[in-house]
């Protein structure tokens, strides 16, 4: 399970602008942090420096550790995607790259996060079931075991929750703020696909998805019963209900969050039981119940795509992801441009370039930065606070 990222902590009344932003140790061990934590003195006898500010995006800040976290995780994230893939040279040259950006994700996730709260999105429900599908995954009884298996790897209970909480946050806020002003149209679709159809070849494949009633370790005694849930399950999906939801709900499997997908398989990359099952199988169609020694496992296929150029039919959502993913980038990026824009970001010195952008020095920032900051020409929304009047 990853680490996540603690939350930014939230900024008092401004003072004078410091020389040096840090986050302070107050007597008694309270953090203060923010405008008061970076006018503090550092004599011995008001408490000690712990970690300096590297940027401020409106109240919130970011300080070292956070920074130091971000380019641990983007180098695990290149060294990951790297595997088996890069030479020595190209996974350093990708290693640099991610941490070059490291301080600017985290300034988009911070702006991101603030415009969620500010649009009043709630993912508290979209947060427990994140929880419960990683606790499926991981064989877990209850929460209580996940929190204590989280507690385990030396993650913070609170901090694991907040990091699931404001990526939700995130992608909800980008879904309903830049993906719903994206459409792709059908006629847009089949004309990239007769301009690319060259490029839609591909070898015999199917697409599966799964769904796992884990005997792994169970007693043989309880080994008929395990079957028995599969079966109803099965029995379920015959009737009507829909694969996917009963995959999310009760797959022991680790696909179980993406409602079950596995992937797009050749042949030859498959037990051989299983290929010969799947590639006599259409679209659509379930394999019934298969006991392995594992699990018991219920098979769909998605799709069954034939060797050769592909019909229309076939890749229609692949080119939609395809043109909606190439529209999205770009509208983000535009879309985060004018969040900064619209906001209080400053930046540290020595900091600007892997931020993206930002004033030059660290500066005081009041409770309300929407009245202090100068605005630029009329705002299509107010993203902090009460303006109290317009320039």
């Amino acid at each position: 399970m990853e680490a996540p990222e603690p939350e930014q902590e939230k900024k008092p009344e401004p003072v004078n602008k410091p020389q040096a932003p840090t986050a302070t140790t107050a007597p008694g061990g309270t953090k203060v942090t923010g405008a008061a934590a970076a006018g503090a003195k550092t004599a011995p006898a008001e408490g000690k420096v712990v970690e300096e500010i590297v940027a401020r995006v409106n109240n919130e800040i970011i300080t070292s550790s956070e920074l130091d976290k971000a380019r641990a995780s983007a180098e695990e994230d290149a060294r990951q995607d790297c595997s088996g893939k890069c030479t020595p040279e190209q996974l350093q040259v990708a290693i640099e790259d991610r941490q070059k950006s490291a301080l600017r994700d985290l300034i988009d996730q911070s702006l991101l996060e603030q415009r969620g709260k500010d649009l009043g999105i709630s993912v508290e429900t979209d947060v427990v079931k994140q929880l419960d599908q990683i606790r499926i995954s991981n064989n877990l009884k209850d929460l209580d075991e996940l929190e204590k298996a989280v507690s385990a790897q030396g993650l913070n209970w609170e901090d694991f929750k907040n990091n699931i909480r404001n990526k939700i946050l995130t992608q909800k806020v980008i879904s309903q703020e830049v993906g719903s002003h994206i459409t792709i149209g059908h006629d847009e679709a089949l004309k990239f696909y007769n301009e690319h159809k060259n490029e839609m070849v591909r070898p015999e494949e199917v697409a599966l998805r799964a769904i796992e009633v884990s005997t792994e370790g169970k007693p043989e005694a309880e080994i008929p019963e395990l079957k028995k849930k599969a079966e109803s399950y099965l029995k379920r999906i015959n009737d009507g209900e829909d694969f996917s939801v009963i995959a999310k709900r009760f797959s022991d499997g680790k696909t179980a969050q993406q409602g079950g997908y596995m992937g797009v398989y050749k042949r030859g990359e498959l037990a051989k039981e299983l290929e010969d099952k799947v590639f006599a199988m259409k679209k659509n169609e379930l394999t019934g119940l298969i006991e392995t020694k594992q699990n018991f496992l219920i098979l769909q296929v998605l799709e069954h795509y034939t060797e050769g150029v592909q019909p229309y039919d076939k890749v229609e959502n692949d080119i939609m992801e395809l043109l909606y993913n190439q529209r999205m980038e770009p509208a983000l990026r535009e879309y985060l441009k004018t969040l900064r824009e619209q906001s209080y970001v400053v930046i540290k010195p020595g900091y600007q370039e892997m931020a993206g952008g930002g004033n030059s020095e660290i500066e005081e920032v009041s409770a309300t930065p929407e009245t202090t900051k100068e605005k630029k020409h009329h705002k299509k929304y107010l993203l902090f606070g009460k303006s109290s009047g317009s320039k």
